[in-house]
């Protein structure tokens, strides 16, 4: 009885399917198994992987390498996709006009206007004098405390403060009249002295309304409709801020920059056509639907576009020994986004969210390779190795194991770098497209909205749900529930916000309240998931109109996610069409479709 294994090589896992074969047909699914790809989809970087994953398959059926009869692989070409952030618009701020700044807990409530001037010549100021004192590091907050009490007991004015330490909290506590006061801002000495200031602190858990208004700058510094117009970009950037700090400065230049974000040529079977990427995400998918099927994509030379685009087809190149000429990009997807900038000209690390456009491209190149990865798996193994059907077509047979399912029937196999969809008729004939985009956009979409930094961090973030840590003996997880335990949490995780993982609980180091975290969360994946689930169905659809599919099952790693099936679910029922997450011969979910289609084709029944 032949021993067929199924190998089913993936942007980010490689899955193996071993079924013992007879008379015709599968008499008994041996085993399956699933490891991280090693290297590129579709190169020779891929055998230590593969034969890490039959080695697994194997002993998990207690049979030996040389008892499998054949080993059948996809007939994938090799894809890779890249990922590059064009930021549309920089807010610079020169001549120290602004400070920006949300330290975590700032002193006082309220607006103070008044003059800035030194910690040192506050003793010298006359009563009456409305003035903001500038406390440099290396002051006592009682030694600060006392001498602004002595001002104000002489009658000078003091409305405001601003601290280089983290003092504020103690400094307020110990005055008799409470003022606004802005600390930990790393370059005090860079305040401006002798200027117009304001400073504005909002009461926890809310925002400033003065300052992040601008006509409340206006009203505050008594400016004209031109001056109005130049303090936009300050506004701008204290938007969601706790606290502020704006000092008018008579030489300040204040100007938001449009940067060009250049612009990317598309050539496709309906013809060719530029697009400015600052026109947007929208625009530039228009544009792709206009094109499509799409050649090649090129970029403006000299922008963030290009770099990437070149860097995907240099990377090929030299992976597959084929031209760098050969290596056309066959799909793109924009999506548009925010990208925390720093500030150019604020004083203490001040960030502002700029818009940007995400992309993700792809490039596709010669079977050639997947017949190199074929000679060595022959030559290491000495098993009869051959590249077998499409691995859209794989996948649709491999889907129809899922129980309930029949044909017509339609396929999203979403993964980590890239969507594929396919549909079957009842007559056998398959339709099926491979577009750019998936799961590992999302976790750039959720790293760069959340500022991470933190590839990783970014990745638990999509992959599980958040909860917020109130007490050393529950939470509240995000659907609103709460949570409680026996024994008591890790001090570490005490009031913050927190990924549920399998292995328990993670702190998000940054300061964003679970609700924002979530909704980044879930509208990047809205964002890459849905919107190619429509755009590569209505590609597959045999008249173009997605109204015409009927059933479509999810395969695929991202498939799997928590909440990525039930949106895409949703956004389908809109079109009256009956979609779910797959269930591969019954036992193995929305994984091993593609594997086991293989092992089927076997049978002489490829689609």
């Amino acid at each position: 009885m032949p021993i067929i294994a199924g190998v089913d090589i993936g942007n980010s896992t490689t899955e193996i399917c071993l079924a013992r074969i007879e008379a015709g047909q599968v008499k008994e699914y041996l085993a399956s198994s699933i490891i991280k790809t090693t290297g590129i989809k579709g190169t020779t970087a891929n055998v230590p992987g593969i034969l890490i994953a039959l080695e697994e398959a194997v002993k998990k059926s207690g049979l030996s390498m040389s008892q499998l009869t054949e080993i059948r692989l996809n007939e994938a070409t090799p894809v890779i996709g890249d990922l590059a952030m064009e930021t549309i618009t920089e807010t610079i701020i020169t001549e120290s006009t602004m400070i920006g700044h949300n330290p975590s807990t700032p002193g006082g409530i309220g607006l103070g206007v008044g003059m800035t001037v030194a910690f040192a010549e506050l003793g010298v100021q006359a009563a009456g004098e409305k003035v903001i004192c500038v406390i440099p590091k290396g002051i006592d907050f009682e030694d600060a405390a006392r001498t602004i009490n002595q001002a104000m007991d002489r009658g000078v004015d003091v409305q405001a403060a601003i601290a280089r330490q983290d003092d504020a909290v103690l400094i307020v506590n110990r005055l008799r009249r409470r003022i606004p006061i802005v600390d930990e801002v790393t370059l005090i000495e860079k305040v401006p002295l002798h200027m117009l200031a304001s400073v504005e602190v909002a009461e926890a858990g809310q925002t400033i309304k003065t300052l992040s208004n601008p006509y409340g700058i206006a009203t505050v510094f008594n400016l004209s409709p031109e001056e109005t117009k130049m303090v936009v970009p300050i506004a701008r950037a204290l938007i969601g801020n706790r606290s502020a700090v704006v000092v008018r400065t008579p030489q300040g230049d204040v100007k938001a920059r449009a940067i060009p974000a250049g612009f990317i040529t598309l050539s496709g079977q309906k013809g060719k056509t530029d697009i400015d990427v600052e026109a947007g995400a929208a625009k530039i998918m228009e544009a792709v639907e206009r094109v499509q099927p799409i050649f090649d994509v090129q970029g403006e030379a000299g922008t963030n576009v290009n770099g990437m685009l070149e860097r995907v087809r240099q990377v090929m190149s030299e992976l597959t020994a084929q031209p760098l000429a050969d290596m056309k990009i066959q799909d793109i997807l924009a999506v548009d986004t925010f990208v925390p900038q720093k500030v150019q000209g604020g004083l203490a690390g001040e960030f502002a969210l700029e818009n940007a456009v995400a992309l993700a491209a792809m490039v596709k190149t010669s079977r050639l390779p997947m017949q190199q990865i074929a000679d060595q798996l022959t030559e290491r193994l000495k098993v009869n190795v051959v590249i077998a059907g499409v691995e859209a077509n794989m996948a649709i047979r491999g889907a129809l194991t899922t129980p309930g399912t029949d044909k017509p029937l339609a396929i999203l196999d979403m993964g980590g770098g890239s969507t594929d969809a396919a549909i079957i008729a009842r007559d056998e004939r398959v339709f099926s497209i491979h577009l750019a985009g998936a799961g590992d956009m999302v976790t750039m979409l959720i790293n760069s909205e959340l500022g991470l930094n933190d590839f990783d961090l970014a990745e638990d973030i999509k992959k599980y749900p958040l909860a917020k840590v109130e007490s050393l003996y529950h939470v509240r997880l995000e659907d609103g529930t709460v949570q409680f335990y026996d024994e008591h949490l890790p001090p570490q995780v005490f009031s913050r916000v927190v990924i549920l993982k399998d292995t328990g609980m993670i702190p998000i180091p940054a300061d964003h309240p679970l609700d924002k975290i979530r909704h980044v969360r879930r509208e990047a994946k809205k964002r890459v998931f849905v919107t190619n689930a429509l755009r590569s169905l209505a590609r597959v659809a045999p008249t173009g109109n997605i109204r015409h599919i009927e059933f479509v099952v999810l395969v695929g790693g991202s498939a799997m996610d928590f909440e990525v099936a039930d949106m895409v679910t949703d956004a389908l029922a809109e079109y009256g069409i009956v979609c779910g997450r797959g269930n591969i011969r019954g036992t193995e979910g929305p994984r091993n479709a593609v594997a086991t289609g293989l092992v089927l084709s076997y049978l002489g029944k490829e689609v």
